[in-house]
């Protein structure tokens, strides 16, 4: 068996080994979401988790990890009477981002079910991490079916598979761990809310401790045997208080003031729901068994909230995650009431309070990056560097306030990622039809599996009321629902685009949509062009936010080179294409349509390009940002040559669609009366 990095000999990152902890002594905290950038280590601190976690009582030959004192009645492998109990390490079970449902939940053989009766059920990761830890790599990436089984399961404790009447139902309690990549996209604020704590993890600027990074991971590279044998004392120490806290935990009392507390946090800081209050409770009275004491005070509150509040603070991808420590501070104090530990004792030494360092072989530490200097950017400030543009660059135009925007799509039906956006083949939606099964037979369609069936049960021999079904009757169910698009925002940025200050309602109209492409659960790519060309402002990417925030700095000014514009488009989606070949792509191109330089004609060479996008069948929208008593109609020739559609920026709006459906049917009803 390969050696983990240890533990304690990870550098820095109290919050995150501190969070992982307090999920460790009492599971009931909820799990812990790790958030950042990339090569700081997340991945090596959860896998040094599981090697502390005690051993753990299973009956003998139970595929799910009964506990041989409580056994669960409803075991799919039970009744456990009078079973054999063994002991083994806890699990630490990884799910990886292209798992598919089955491999997730478990496998029910209907094939089985209907020919012969038989309730065959073969367990999936679910199972497996019952009474351990459950690790999700890039959780954001992971598709909404899956995160839905994920944390339904991990809420209730328990994994329910129904499939045609058939239903098997088995334990499922885990502590659960998401890392993910912010810059890789957002997971949605109602999913946030599921996990107990989040942590935020950044790459140590502190020269010291980037050196003692380094020098532990090539220690341990070298003889990792030597390295954890190092590490041994510390890790069985660390082990050993995981155990006493548990044992400590139930006799924890969370008093009216601590509570009181926990309320009035929750209260200021606007949270929606209850599961903030409830995971802080837990969370506050963990922190006390942790640090040795029975019992729940104003310092173990703070740090709870800390941990379980800033992800729940977020209601929209441009909201930025933290807490205000100032504003916490002074909540607390306002109703800290009676309390006589004014300065409690933190405890023994441990994550969080100058324990052993830490740093994994992930290259990365802990802490958090110091506060830029300098105060904030005026408004109208210049973009920082020349840029390819050169003379004629205007400040950055805040943008207006975003709207809900009216639905765009790609036409026809596609095979992409499960989405909001466009139709598409999915294993999950309403049935269209069916097909006889390639592989293992997963959405059955009955109805059509008895009238393929009929036919033949003469021959078969039937006798009574009863159908004879084989496999070759057997039929899949052909659902259809939505997709998520890979939306390329292609963004006019020059002079005209800056006159008469639209550049503030068109980034206002841009940041819509991005936020309906987050909602959507699309990718998203920007290109801009101005001056002398285009460029790609942020390539495709799943984190909506990282555009909005290069869109908020975009410059304006210089010529219109559209057709540069475009052709950057079309390379960027022929390389997505072959990148993922199922994501279809919607181009958004947002101008005015005046084409004023790339060439000596710019006006024909913009139609060039856009016939290009139209001979690959690429769906397409031009936003006319056109102002003005006097226009020109230049966006809806630029919409033909793409082969796409043109609307206004008025018409973006979702309300104006609805106002103009209801004038057209009262004027419909008012010519029908005369």
């Amino acid at each position: 068996m390969s050696n983990r990095y240890p533990f304690t000999a990870v550098v820095g990152m109290d919050d995150l080994r501190l969070a992982l902890l307090l999920n460790a002594v009492s599971p009931a905290v909820g799990g812990v979401l790790v958030r950042g950038e990339k090569g700081t280590a997340k991945s090596t601190a959860v896998r040094a988790l599981a090697e502390l976690l005690p051993e753990v009582a299973v009956v003998a030959g139970c595929r799910f990890s009964c506990d041989p004192g409580s056994p669960d009645p409803g075991c799919p492998d039970g009744p456990h009477l009078d079973a054999a109990a063994e002991a083994r390490a806890a699990r630490m079970v990884e799910l990886p981002v292209g798992a598919s449902e089955d491999r997730l939940v478990g496998a029910l053989d209907i094939e089985k079910a209907l020919a012969e009766g038989v309730k065959a059920f073969e367990p999936g990761l679910l199972a497996a991490a019952h009474r351990g830890i459950l690790y999700v790599d890039e959780v954001n990436l992971l598709s909404d079916h899956l995160i839905d089984h994920l944390l339904d399961a991990a809420a209730m404790g328990a994994s329910h598979v129904e499939r045609e009447g058939v239903s098997v139902r088995h334990a499922a309690r885990f502590l659960l761990v998401g890392t993910m990549n912010p810059e890789e996209g957002e997971l949605r604020p109602q999913l946030l809310d599921r996990f107990g704590l989040t942590v935020e993890v950044a790459a140590s600027r502190d020269p010291q401790e980037r050196v003692e990074v380094v020098r532990r991971r090539l220690a341990f590279e070298d003889d990792p045997v030597g390295f954890t044998a190092r590490w041994a004392g510390e890790e069985a120490a660390l082990r050993e208080r995981i155990v006493a806290a548990r044992e400590l935990l139930p006799k924890v009392v969370l008093g009216d003031a601590p509570l009181l507390q926990i309320a009035a946090t929750c209260a200021a800081f606007e949270v929606d729901g209850m599961r903030a209050d409830i995971v802080m409770a837990r969370t506050a009275t963990a922190l006390a068994a942790w640090a040795g004491r029975d019992e729940v005070t104003s310092e173990d509150v703070r740090q709870a909230a800390l941990l379980a509040l800033p992800h729940r603070r977020r209601r929209n991808p441009f909201d930025a995650p933290g807490l205000d420590e100032d504003k916490l501070d002074e909540t607390l104090e306002e109703f800290k009431g009676d309390e006589n530990d004014d300065d409690p004792d933190p405890g023994p030494d441990g994550p969080g309070d100058g324990g052993p360092g830490d740093g994994g072989p992930d290259g990365g530490g802990g802490g958090v990056p110091p506060q830029a200097e300098g105060g904030d950017v005026p408004e109208e400030a210049p973009a920082p560097g020349p840029g390819p543009q050169g003379a004629g660059e205007r400040a950055a135009v805040k943008a207006a306030e975003p709207f809900r925007t009216r639905m765009l799509s790609v036409p026809g039906l596609g095979d992409g990622a499960a989405g909001r956006r466009s139709r598409a083949r999915t294993e999950h939606g309403r049935t269209t039809g069916s097909t006889r099964p390639r592989g293992a037979l997963t959405k059955l369609h009955l109805a059509a599996t008895v009238r393929a069936a009929a036919p033949h049960q003469r021959a078969r021999g039937r006798s009574g009321t009863g159908l004879v079904v084989r496999r070759d009757d057997l039929r899949q169910a052909v659902r259809e629902g939505r997709e998520g698009n890979l939306v390329l925002f292609v963004v006019d940025a020059s002079g005209s685009m800056a006159a008469r200050k639209r550049m503030g309602a068109v980034k206002g109209a841009v940041l819509s949509l991005l936020l309906d492409a987050y909602q959507r659960r699309d990718k998203v790519g920007l290109v801009t062009f101005r001056g002398r060309g285009a460029e790609l402002a942020l390539p495709p990417t799943s984190s909506v936010d990282a555009a909005a925030a290069r869109l908020e700095e975009l410059p304006t000014g210089g010529r219109t080179p559209l057709s540069a514009g475009l052709l950057k488009a079309h390379d960027v989606l022929r390389v997505e294409r072959l990148r993922d070949p199922s994501r279809r792509p919607l181009l958004v191109v947002v101008t005015d349509g005046r084409a004023t330089g790339g060439g000596p004609d710019p006006v024909g060479l913009a139609a060039r390009a856009a016939r290009l996008h139209a001979a690959d069948g690429t769906a397409a929208v031009v936003v006319d940002c056109e102002a003005g008593p006097v226009r020109l109609g230049l966006a809806g020739n630029l919409a033909r040559d793409l082969g796409g559609t043109a609307v206004t920026l008025d018409e973006l709006r979702a309300d104006a669609i609805a106002g103009l459906v209801r004038e057209a049917q009262v004027n419909r009803s008012v010519r029908r009366a005369a």
